[in-house]
């Protein structure tokens, strides 16, 4: 089946010089020669209804007249141009069931397109569910089906938080300083395992693999924590076999520093970390901080924190641009060794740009170190005004901050 990508190409060439019926007929044509699914990729690409789609075939019978075609502004009216109220009685419906990232225009609601029509036909505006859709993607709004949009009880400040989080990831970016979204991929077992999702093979010959689930001794789990440049779609991942603990978190940053980061920014005096509240990189892991405050030094950035609210972890950028795009990639097939994980991840590309590095870690990364008062009280931390538990600012000695 031909490509979005390639329909776009030939639209942009032809339907410029076809009349509106033409057009009709010809796109028509394209999703009956595509076959199954043809209407709907037509559709999604010349953005043309595919009800428009489906009956123009209808209208070139040999009986109609050939230079029949409908005059420009002929047919009928939008709904929402014949009833302009529609679309602020339907953002009121959905603004109290609107779950909106602060840090992206994407909008999205948890009620169905039927139900909203519903609601605006008991409020005296009787529109399809069809409409309703279009109308949402107008607004910039995304529908999805009722899902789990909580991780635990929101924090009264989950807002503010937000706002303060993007404001210094705007700053940075405008100076020209590194911004890093960073957190812990899911644990893989390594070993001939299933994997989810589904890849291609010979009918009848799908990719054998173990029975069971135990956990192979020898082979041990890969533990990805990954790194990702919110300014240039690129990150890095490095893959541990021992545990997830903050040592192990920075040094998955210093990596990706000195294997990317300092190249990308020769200039850089500064680093801003976006992060979880929780894990390896949580907001009142001591280790987190004293580990932080050993790359300063070592770097001569001044590293500046902001931890994501609690129950928000699922808007972490590197978790929808960068470990989605991995899962997809090694998906149907087993991870047999920690280098073929390393591979794969290394091989993750997205038609947008993104670029990804993988490393193989091979550390130990003791768990269980205490950091005593007296070392944290000598920590050259500078907490925000706003929420010091989630912002704070380490500096290196040399600063003099």
């Amino acid at each position: 089946m031909e490509t979005e990508e390639v329909l776009s190409r030939k639209f942009a060439v032809v339907l410029p010089i076809l009349n509106e019926r033409q057009r009709r007929i010809y796109l028509a044509s394209e999703a009956e020669a595509l076959g199954r699914g043809g209407s709907s990729l037509v559709a999604r690409v010349s953005g043309v209804a595919r009800s428009t789609i489906h009956g123009a075939l209808d209208d070139s019978g040999p009986d109609l007249p050939v230079d029949r075609c409908r005059k420009s502004g002929g047919g009928r009216k939008k709904a929402i141009e014949i009833d302009p109220e529609v679309v602020r009685i339907l953002k009121e419906i959905v603004d109290p069931e609107t779950r909106g990232d602060p840090m992206s225009p994407l909008l999205w609601t948890s009620k169905s397109t039927r139900h909203l029509a519903k609601e605006l036909k008991e409020r005296g505006h009787a529109v399809s569910h069809n409409v309703v859709a279009q109308t949402l993607r107008s607004m910039g709004f995304s529908l999805q089906a009722m899902a789990k949009t909580r991780e635990g009880k929101d924090h009264p400040d989950r807002d503010k938080q937000f706002k303060y989080l993007n404001k210094q990831v705007k700053a940075h970016q405008k100076a020209g300083q590194p911004v890093i979204s960073v957190d812990t991929k899911k644990k893989e077992k390594v070993g001939n395992y299933k994997n989810g999702g589904q890849e291609l093979q010979p009918k009848g010959e799908p990719v054998e693999c173990n029975t069971h689930d135990f956990e192979d001794k020898l082979l041990g789990k890969a533990v990805p924590y990954g790194v990702y440049d919110l300014s240039r779609n690129e990150g890095m991942v490095n893959v541990g076999r021992d545990h997830d603990t903050s040592a192990f978190a920075v040094e998955s940053i210093r990596r990706w520093w000195y294997s990317m980061g300092a190249e990308a920014y020769p200039d850089a005096s500064e680093l801003l970390i976006t992060a979880d509240g929780g894990g390896s990189n949580g907001h009142r892991v001591r280790l987190w901080k004293v580990e932080l405050s050993k790359f300063a030094a070592e770097t001569g950035l001044k590293i500046t924190v902001c931890h994501f609210p609690p129950g928000t972890s699922k808007w972490n950028k590197i978790e929808h641009r960068m470990f989605s795009h991995i899962a997809m990639n090694w998906r149907g097939r087993p991870l047999l060794t920690h280098e073929v994980v390393v591979n794969l991840i290394g091989s993750t590309t997205t038609r947008q740009g993104l670029t990804v590095r993988a490393t193989h870690d091979h550390n130990k990364y003791p768990r269980g170190l205490k950091i005593p008062d007296k070392d944290m009280k000598a920590l050259p931390i500078v907490v925000h005004k706003f929420h010091s538990e989630w912002n704070y600012t380490i500096a290196p000695p040399s600063s003099g901050d």
